[in-house]
């Protein structure tokens, strides 16, 4: 007898990234445009004077405008990785980077990385939202099966804030890479679509403007 195949997916070819505007309360998601963005971007990256948000990524930190804005050229004026800069409706400026990469409609997988976020955007209901509508696209509006997250495994920063956002840990892949001559081993996680149902009420629930009190600090965490 020959195997039998069990596991049928039906599946349509899930939607690339496109132009359009990801528009929240608090933020704006844009694809990213060098000349508009990155004044205000080099600005806010400026505000961190350690550097600090720069260890666990392969590039930066951007010691001029010109450093910054050539490393929008190269990196990310492309379809993958498909970049956004934020832009916060409170501060009325932008204050972050982010994208998809790794892009695979023809099996419905997607990965959420290069988040960089100014030191002004970092923990703020905009930071938080930014992730709801890249989310949302992604399982509403685009169609893809499995939505993934990676890290250094000792960024402790990020591990902590996929769980808080409704990721799941994989597993760590060991000695993934090497970047900035140091070794990686790589942390995975996922939403798959059947979780983002219920991952959708609670981030709606949270991102309710009477959770946050004038000063835009939270009343009740997000508890996924």
């Amino acid at each position: 007898m020959g195997l039998k195949v069990r596991f049928s997916v039906k599946f349509n070819k899930a939607k690339l990234p496109d132009s359009k505007f990801l528009k929240g309360k608090y933020s704006i998601l844009e694809p990213i445009n060098i000349k508009k963005h990155s004044k205000d971007l080099f600005k806010n990256f400026s505000l961190d004077k350690k550097n600090i948000d720069w260890i666990y990524m392969p590039v930066g930190p951007f010691k001029t405008l010109n450093e910054l804005k050539k490393h929008l050229k190269n990196s990310c004026s492309s379809k993958d990785p498909f970049y956004y800069a934020i832009y916060s409706k409170r501060l009325k400026t932008y204050c972050g980077l982010a994208s998809y990469l790794r892009i695979k409609p023809e099996i419905g997988t997607i990965e959420v990385g290069w988040i960089t976020y100014a030191p002004n955007l970092q923990k703020t209901v905009e930071a938080t939202e930014t992730m709801y509508l890249m989310m949302k696209n992604v399982f509403d509006y685009l169609g893809y099966r499995r939505y993934e997250w990676k890290c250094d495994n000792l960024n402790k920063r990020s591990k902590k804030s996929a769980l808080r956002l409704g990721f799941k840990f994989e597993g760590v892949f060991r000695q993934a890479t090497i970047y900035k001559k140091r070794n990686r081993d790589t942390a995975w996680y996922s939403i798959i679509d059947k979780e983002w149902s219920y991952r959708k009420k609670k981030y709606l629930n949270y991102l309710k403007k009477t959770n946050f009190d004038r000063a835009n600090k939270q009343r009740k965490k997000l508890i996924i």
